[in-house]
């Protein structure tokens, strides 16, 4: 069962990086989950808003602290499409998140390629979730870019 969760989840988030991609934004989308709901979402928006670190896992973990009203997600798992930078495994540091789950590496520049990693020692990992819906949509999109 646990893997039909992260799975819907993940679907979830891919609806997200969907949002991006029709706004010419990097398809990126993240879900955080709490007690099996959704708490919050978000997508890349980097042009949009004219902000280099308007990444869809800071929109969506701003979200959660909001909603929480706490700066702490001991409790939250974070799903993303794609795997975070080291500016969002930073801020999923602090937050203390519980588990991250990705579906795409990011071989360029994802927290992965940093040792130690940045990420708080408690935080669990889980990769390769619809790693290939997510890979898709991100090389897609380059494609289209480079035409």
């Amino acid at each position: 069962m646990l893997d039909l969760n992260h799975s819907h989840f993940m679907a979830l988030a891919i609806k997200e990086a969907m949002k991006a991609y029709e706004e010419d934004e990097v398809p990126i989308g993240c879900v955080i989950v709490a007690n099996n709901q959704v708490i919050a979402k978000g997508y890349n928006q980097t042009q949009q808003l004219n902000d280099a670190t308007a990444h869809a896992e800071i929109i969506a973990l701003t979200s959660a602290f909001n909603f929480l009203n706490s700066k702490i997600l001991k409790e939250c798992t974070l799903y993303i499409t794609i795997e975070p930078c080291a500016m969002c495994a930073g801020a999923i540091r602090w937050a203390q998140l519980g588990m991250l789950v990705y579906g795409a590496r990011e071989d360029k520049c994802g927290y992965s390629l940093y040792k130690p990693t940045i990420l708080h020692p408690k935080t669990e990992v889980l990769a390769g979730i619809e790693e290939k819906a997510c890979a898709n949509l991100i090389q897609e999109f380059f494609k289209e870019k480079r035409k």
